[in-house]
């Protein structure tokens, strides 16, 4: 971890730059600004700033909207969406300052923001608090992947909160606003084809979105929907683990993926008139992901026959062989409806109330096949190593024969888990102007009922051995085909793919006749301890007041939460399962405070605290634990009910610099105090809930998720967009916008002190270079974030992600006002994303996609 003088270093140095680059540049800019021109519209019959282009008009509704937030915001307008080549929300979201990307086979997913864990952030879909039920409910965090960009019009990012934000928010809350119809008066059409394909095996990219709305003064409709598909190969490499004499297995996979996301929008509005509004919203949305798996495993720490095996280099004899092979299937679904009205007189009072349904159902199915070459046919090989990202595996016979693997050992893992959420939601928020000050208040009630299961591959079954007895002999080597693998990293070995689809349709086939036979039962696939089911419950209510006196403005307030959570589930000791219960429920109180002082027209100055919460996952507090009695001390493995709530101080402090003519300069820095602060451990039980059955299992070591101590994150954000207007010419069509943040952090332990945060880079950086002239919209995208703690292992240890950068480019040109070509050129740099023990000397996973590119058109009128 670098010291605080270090980022205090780092943090000058950039200053100095920015504030030189100000002060050359602000006369200049403050000559040549944009002309302006009376608004024909309503209001106050001000000034508007006449800009052309969609990279242009979208930045200037970005700033404007920042300017009048009343807390310190970053947000990323519609046509800003459009002007990337993202595919859904997080990919968007992670152009905006201090906000990073989490990423699953290349593919954006989870959203960091300002470094910390993905959990710290909370999400909003119109108002609504909404939560992920991923991976079995071992995160709370909201998957943006099923969140297609083109259902949305705005994204704020709540880096500071109000008493009207959920408190569930430890560093920001995220707002994804969508689409209503009354934004534009008539008929609209607009959407885009698109097709492309991957630079990895050249499988094909597809997208296409289409919106229809309508509206005239009083009422309104919008119909949408989305297609994105794309098939990719992903190339990866990874080692089980080191001990000191070296890597104990060479593992290389292929994955053959078909991933396609879906969404559909519906949304009507009326309003009889002026102030006067209900609407209904209804989003479907799907993320899929059909996963072809192609690996195989040298392990050479089971060598029948030592050689040598170091880290650099190694020479074997019998080493076994093993085989993993299936067809998988990941689905993530979203169904969100929402009620709701608003009101507005002309006394200043305003109303509004939203009821919404939310069910997330998140499933995977993962019948993994495997198979291990006997003694007989176990390999001789000598690996070289001195590049430990690509093993170089040289066999003693020069040919490796995959079909010798031990057909009558091979077995199946029916890997499973669905969790499911459903939430009702009632939302409430008044307000009231009564001269300088507005004062508001408001209440939200939240019932939501898990019915989850954790990720299980207990249940294995011996398919080599038991197909010949009921009439269909499984064969693990008839699948290999004569095609090889098409990949980009070098091995030694080469390798033919398996024929996965024929070999999970006889699976399928086969584990039918054995569970009819009695071989089999589906049931164990997800064994009573790991099921659980949940109802959590939360009635939270506001107070706030907003006092406006010349350029101060001072919104404070604070939200009281009363939450409860029945947690069931059942432990298992030996063959006895006995069903638990664990209740809990408390009160807690959030005061916020934001202060916002325009110094001058273009000078805005902010500062703010606040305290907020982060609530454990689904699944770390699931009630399901299996119990070894045999062991000394006894051992449990499970669930952590008594898990506590991580709680939070903050505080935030900006300044804004509004550049004439649509830009900006900023920097804004935070400090976060954390207690309770989650992490994965083994220490004693120390209370009697497992004391059933007349034996007292307090002291046995419970390994599962605890609270540490104190911790803290802290950091500062930079941030400048500006079109190059002043300059003459075509030249005046350049632009640059570009964001850094540096930041530092770490908690304690009862045990230990100083440990990373997981997920945290200490520096994200975004750059964008564009151009929009003469019908050319263009634009060169760079992203970096450096090294961070992927995962924990011991305290103080764990498995690290190497930084990366990717750099994308996007290109259109409008051949009428109606209809514009475009290409989007993605991962232009080809990133390996490598993860490594301790140091890169030593990486445990090394994975590549290749780069994406996509043509197409786009049209509105």
């Amino acid at each position: 971890m670098k010291s605080n003088s270090h980022l205090l270093q780092r943090t000058s140095a950039i200053a100095v730059a920015l504030a030189a680059l100000f002060f050359s540049s602000s006369g200049a800019l403050a000559k040549d600004t944009i002309a302006a021109e009376v608004s024909d519209e309503g209001g106050d019959g001000g000034e508007a700033i006449v800009v052309t282009g969609s990279i242009v008009s979208a930045q200037e509704d970005s700033i404007a909207a920042k300017r009048r937030a009343d807390n310190l915001s970053d947000i990323a307008a519609a046509d800003a969406v459009g002007r990337f080549p993202d595919q859904n929300a997080a990919a968007a979201l992670s152009r905006l300052p201090a906000v990073a990307v989490q990423r699953d086979q290349g593919q954006e997913r989870y959203i960091q923001v300002r470094g910390a864990p993905n959990r710290w952030t909370s999400v909003n879909i119109d108002g609504i608090p909404v939560i992920g039920v991923d991976e079995g409910g071992d995160t709370r965090a909201f998957r943006f992947d099923a969140i297609p960009a083109v259902l949305l019009s705005q994204m704020v990012v709540n880096k500071s909160l109000t008493s009207n934000l959920q408190a569930d928010a430890v560093v920001a809350t995220i707002d994804l606003q969508t689409y209503s119809p009354m934004e534009q008066r008539g008929l609209h059409v607009s959407g885009d084809l698109g097709y492309g394909f991957m630079d990895l095996g050249d499988g094909e990219q597809r997208q296409g979105s289409l919106r229809l709305s309508w509206s005239n003064d009083t009422f309104g409709f919008v119909l949408g929907g989305s297609h994105y598909r794309r098939k990719q190969l992903t190339d990866n490499r990874e080692v089980g683990a080191y001990d000191a004499s070296g890597p104990t297995e060479f593992d290389i996979r292929q994955y053959q993926i078909e991933r396609w996301s879906n969404g559909l929008f519906a949304g009507v509005e009326y309003q009889p008139q002026e102030g006067q509004r209900i609407y209904a919203k209804a989003i479907f949305s799907e993320f899929n992901d059909d996963e072809q798996r192609n690996q195989y495993e040298f392990q050479l720490a089971n060598s029948k026959v030592r050689g040598t095996r170091k880290l650099e280099a190694g020479e074997l004899t019998n080493v076994p062989l093993r085989g993993s092979f299936n067809y998988g299937e990941y689905r993530n679904r979203n169904y969100i409806g929402t009620i709701g009205g608003d009101y507005e007189d002309d006394d200043g009072f305003t109303a509004s109330f939203k009821m919404n349904y939310t069910r997330i159902d998140n499933s995977t199915y993962l019948p993994l096949v495997q198979g291990s070459t006997s003694d007989a046919n176990a390999i001789s090989l000598a690996y070289d190593n001195s590049d430990p990202r690509f093993p170089i595996v040289t066999l003693a016979n020069g040919s490796l024969n995959q079909a010798n693997l031990d057909a009558a050992r091979a077995y199946v893992i029916a890997g499973r888990q669905e969790t499911v959420s459903d939430t009702y939601t009632a939302k409430l928020d008044i307000a009231k102007v009564v001269g300088a000050v507005t004062f508001s208040a408001g209440g939200l009630y939240s019932d939501r009922e898990i019915d989850g299961t954790n990720f299980a591959f207990t249940n294995v079954v011996p398919v080599g051995a038991l197909g010949a007895g009921v009439g269909q002999p499984f064969d693990i080597n008839s699948y290999v085909t004569g095609e090889p693998w098409d990949t980009g990293f070098p091995a030694g070995v080469t390798f033919n793919y398996v024929d996965n689809r024929a070999m999970r349709r006889d699976i399928d086939s086969l584990l039918d006749k054995l569970a009819a036979s009695g071989g089999y039962n589906p049931a164990n696939d997800v064994g009573p301890t790991d099921r659980y089911a949940q109802e959590e419950k939360t009635l939270a209510g506001y107070v706030m007041a907003k006092v406006e006196s010349g350029p101060l403005t001072a919104v404070g307030g604070v939200r009281v939460e009363h939450y409860r959570m029945d947690n069931g589930g059942g432990v298992r000791s030996g063959a006895v399962f006995t069903p638990l219960t664990y209740k809990t429920s408390k009160t807690d109180f959030f005061p916020s405070l934001n202060i916002k002082y325009a110094a001058t027209d273009d000078l805005v100055l902010r500062l703010a605290g606040q305290r907020g919460i982060s609530r454990p996952a689904f699944g770390a507090i699931r009630v399901g634990a299996a119990i070894n009695d045999t062991a000394s001390p006894g051992t449990i493995g499970g669930g952590n009910p008594a898990l506590r709530p991580e709680y939070t101080w903050g505080a935030d402090a900006s300044v804004e610099y509004y550049l004439p003519g649509n830009g900006l300069v900023a920097i804004a820095g935070f400090y976060r105090w954390v207690d309770n602060v989650f992490y994965q451990s083994q220490i004693p039980v120390g209370s009697d809930f497992y004391d059933f059955g007349g034996m007292d299992r307090s002291g046995y070591l419970l390994s599962s998720t605890y609270n540490g101590e104190s911790g803290k994150l802290y950091g500062v954000e930079f941030n400048f967009l500006k079109q190059f207007d002043f300059f003459p010419g075509a030249l005046s069509g350049f632009g640059f916008q570009g964001n850094l943040t540096l930041l530092d952090g770490d908690f304690d332990t009862p045990t230990e002190q100083n440990i990373a945060f997981q997920g945290m880079s200490d520096t994200v950086a975004n750059a964008s270079l564009f151009y929009e002239k003469y019908g050319i919209s263009a634009r060169v995208s760079y992203q970096w974030r450096s090294d961070w703690l992927d995962t924990l292992g011991g305290l103080g240890s764990g498995e690290y992600r190497k930084g990366y950068e990717n750099v994308d480019v996007s290109l259109r040109y409008a051949l009428t006002e109606q209809f514009m070509l475009f290409a989007d050129l993605a991962n232009l740099t080809n990133e390996k994303y490598i993860a490594y023990d301790g140091t890169m000397a030593r990486p445990t996973e090394v994975e590549q996609i290749g780069s994406r590119y996509l043509f197409g058109v786009r049209f509105s009128y």
